[in-house]
Parts: C-alpha cells; sequence; structure tokens
C-alpha cells in the first residue's frame, strides 16, 4: 500500500482531504478497548499487611487431649472415624513491621519484648482441616509464598506423608526449594526455640541447612527432591533427620530413609557423608578419626573432594551394582608428635583407610537394603542401562523395592591425601 493511502487509511481522511468520521470513531473506540486491557494491572492487588505470611510448618500428631477438645469448624456432629493419626500444625506467622531489617533493634524490626513472630497451632483430622481451623482465628490470608522450612515428627514419619504431600504439592504457592525436615521429637518445638544467631526461629533453621550443604555437610533435601524421589521408579527419597539440643540448637542427626512416603529408618550423621560419596556429590566436608598403622597417633582426616562411578551388570537373573568412589582429602590435625609424617607414612596412611572405609559403605547399604529404600538411586541405574531387563523382570517401583533386598552391591574405596596440617619431614 502507497505510504499516502496508508496514511489516509489510519487517519481516516478522504483523498480530497475531508475526514470520514463515520469510519474513524468505531477504529478509535477499538484502540481505547484495547488499551484498556492494559491498564488493569492492580485490580486485585492485596497489601502485605493484609496477608499472614507463613514462615515455618510443624506437623504433629495431636496429643489425645487435643482431639477431645475439638471445636467442630469443618464438620457436623461427630469427626468422620478415619484411619490415619489426627494431626497438630503449627505456624510461625510473621508479624508485619517487626521483621528485623538489619544487624541492630534500631535498624528496623522488633523492638525491646516484641517477637518478630506470632505462632499458632490447631489440631484436625487432616492437614487441611487442621489449617481450616487457624484460618478460622486469624484475620488475614494465609500466605503460603514465604514458607522456608516444614518439620515433620517422626511419629507422624513412620505413619506415611501421602496425603501431607499431596495436599503439599496441590498449593502453587508453596516452592520446591523448601526444606523438608523430619524432627525427633516434637515438630512444634522448632517454630517456638529462641536461638541465640538469629531473631527469627525460621532463618536460623534455613541458615543452619544451607550453611552445611555450603560446607559440603548435607545434601539438598528440598520438598521438590523429595516428591521427585517419591514418583520416581528407582529411587526411594530421604530426608534430613534433625534433634534439638541445649541452647536451642538444632543438630544435624542424620538421614531419614524413606520408603516410597513412609520412614522406616535413621542414620547416624557420619552416614550423610557416606551417601554424598555414593551419590557422587562431589564436595566433601566431613572429618574421621583414624590411626597410624603400627602406632598409637590418631590423625583427623577431612575428606574435601569426592568423585564415584556406579556400572550395572545383569548376573543371572539378578542385576549388580558396582560402586568405586575415590575420596581426596587433607590431614588436619594428629594427637602427639610419635610419629613424623613423612611421604612413607601418608601412603601408609592411604592404604590403611582404603581398606577399612569400603565397611562403612557396605553397612550403609546393607542397612537400606533390610527396609527396601533405596535412597541411592540404584534402580534408576538399572532402568537407563539394562532397559529391557528392567521392562522384562521389575517394571514397577514396588518390585524394585523387594527385589533391591536381595541384589549384590560391590563396593570399592580408595584414599588420598592432598595436603597435611604441618611440613613433612
Amino acid at each position: 500500500m502507497p505510504v499516502n493511502d496508508l496514511h489516509r487509511h489510519i487517519t481516516g481522511t478522504a483523498p480530497n482531504g475531508s475526514r470520514r468520521r463515520h469510519k474513524a470513531g468505531p477504529l478509535a473506540l477499538l484502540v481505547l478497548t484495547l488499551l484498556s486491557t492494559l491498564v488493569t494491572g492492580c485490580w486485585d492487588r492485596l497489601e502485605i499487611e493484609e496477608r499472614a505470611m507463613i514462615l515455618g510448618i510443624a506437623i504433629d500428631k495431636a496429643p489425645d487431649n487435643k482431639i477431645e477438645q475439638s471445636k467442630n469448624l469443618t464438620y457436623f456432629g461427630d469427626p468422620p472415624v478415619t484411619k490415619s493419626p489426627p494431626l497438630q500444625v503449627t505456624l510461625q506467622l510473621a508479624v508485619p513491621g517487626r521483621i528485623p531489617l538489619g544487624p541492630s533493634e534500631s535498624g528496623g524490626g522488633s523492638g525491646p519484648g516484641q517477637k518478630p513472630v506470632w505462632i499458632h497451632s490447631a489440631t484436625g483430622l487432616t492437614i487441611d482441616d487442621a489449617f481450616n481451623t487457624i484460618q478460622q482465628e486469624v484475620p488475614h490470608k494465609l500466605f503460603w509464598g514465604h514458607v522456608r522450612v516444614i518439620a515433620i515428627s517422626k511419629e507422624v514419619a513412620e505413619t506415611g506423608l501421602t496425603n501431607i504431600n499431596e495436599y503439599l504439592r496441590r498449593n502453587p504457592d508453596v516452592r520446591r526449594t523448601t526444606w523438608m525436615i523430619v524432627t525427633e521429637g516434637d515438630a512444634g518445638a522448632y517454630m517456638r526455640i529462641t536461638p541465640q544467631l538469629e531473631r527469627v526461629p525460621i532463618l536460623y533453621l534455613l541458615s543452619t541447612m544451607d550453611h552445611a550443604v555450603q560446607m559440603g555437610k548435607l545434601p539438598n533435601a528440598f520438598a521438590g527432591v523429595f516428591w521427585s524421589a517419591a514418583s520416581s521408579k528407582g529411587t526411594d527419597p530421604f530426608l534430613v533427620y534433625t534433634r534439638l539440643v541445649k541452647d536451642n540448637s538444632v543438630q544435624i542427626a542424620g538421614l531419614a530413609l524413606f520408603r516410597s512416603d513412609r520412614l522406616v529408618e535413621t542414620t547416624e550423621p557420619l552416614d550423610i557423608g557416606v551417601f554424598m560419596g555414593i551419590r557422587n556429590l562431589q564436595e566433601g566436608g566431613y572429618s574421621t578419626l583414624a590411626t597410624i598403622p603400627g602406632s598409637n597417633t590418631a590423625i583427623m582426616y577431612q575428606v574435601t573432594h569426592r568423585k564415584a562411578r556406579i556400572d550395572v551388570a545383569i548376573v543371572g537373573d539378578k542385576p549388580e551394582i558396582h560402586v568405586k568412589i575415590h575420596n581426596e582429602g587433607n590431614l588436619k590435625e594428629k594427637s602427639n608428635e610419635e610419629v613424623q609424617l613423612s611421604p612413607e607414612v601418608i601412603s601408609e596412611i592411604e592404604k590403611n583407610m582404603s581398606k577399612y572405609t569400603p565397611d562403612y559403605y557396605k553397612k550403609l547399604i546393607r542397612k537400606t537394603q533390610q527396609k527396601g529404600a533405596d535412597i541411592f538411586g540404584f534402580g534408576e541405574y538399572v532402568r537407563a542401562k539394562q532397559p529391557s531387563y528392567w521392562n522384562k523382570e521389575i517394571g514397577t517401583k514396588d518390585k524394585w523395592e523387594e527385589l533391591y533386598k536381595h541384589i549384590k552391591v560391590e563396593v570399592q574405596v580408595t584414599n588420598s591425601i592432598r595436603r597435611v596440617g604441618g611440613k613433612i619431614t
């Protein structure tokens, strides 16, 4: 179209220069209608002060006396009879204007005698039942977008997390990077702790987990990782197992092993490093005590890097797993000066550690096999490297969990020392 004709078409000008008013009106109305849709961005706004922001959630089995005092907010008459135990849900809610914004009280946040969070709890036959009761008592709408930690008691985890996971996964506001932890004892106590290093309890829990990952002492155990493993045919999920110790501190006590969605076993803290080695999580952070061969001198060896390889072979009618792991680390300390760390002595230390460390890996693997909880994902290696065998002989998660109890897993571990704490003589 010529430029002049295009100009007349847009402006509604006739060839002789007169205005075609009867066509410009509908076109202008259409443009205004389209533009009006771009200026409605705030019609459904919700001020931050009008939200009840959830920072942390704790889920426990409801005490019997709390069940008897039910407030009948979600049912008429007697409560329905269910097989699953009633739950007590405890929330840590942010109080607007009291969350600390800096290192000092004057920098914004809670003042003397003012708590930055509000703890609220309720019981229910299901998790949604408990949340409905809490919402009935909280003036603002509960907002899930800032949930950072979900603590679940060991007692609840042992009954299974299917309903809880379904409820959380269907909530679009729950981040997949939210930490889920299993607690020894009352999970609600984690919402009420008064940590020394943080004024907001949930921020203390969050930093404990995040810093442990950065130091190589913990794998990421987010909610999304748990849900993905629970849905996988060849992997079972795990969570971090924690306990409260003196001075309101939280201790990372090991891993919580799940078969599908049910807690079946817990481990010791050092087993976390063993697990990370098998899973080829390369950054290390755990230290172990060892003895220099032929002496009464103990040394502290810290793993700094790991490398693992997993191979699968079908022997007879069952798969065999072969795991090769290499640990690299530093000698940080020795108990006395009885033995000098010469190159020959260091070589003996490496050989000695490579001889006995496989036992620790085999011990953890046997523990998972006894419970049928493949937290290492060996089943996924079988699916990937032996697909025809998987499709013909296994096919489902239940069958793999049963077969996992009886398969052979070979482990080979080597260790090397890169640095020592002092000069080698």
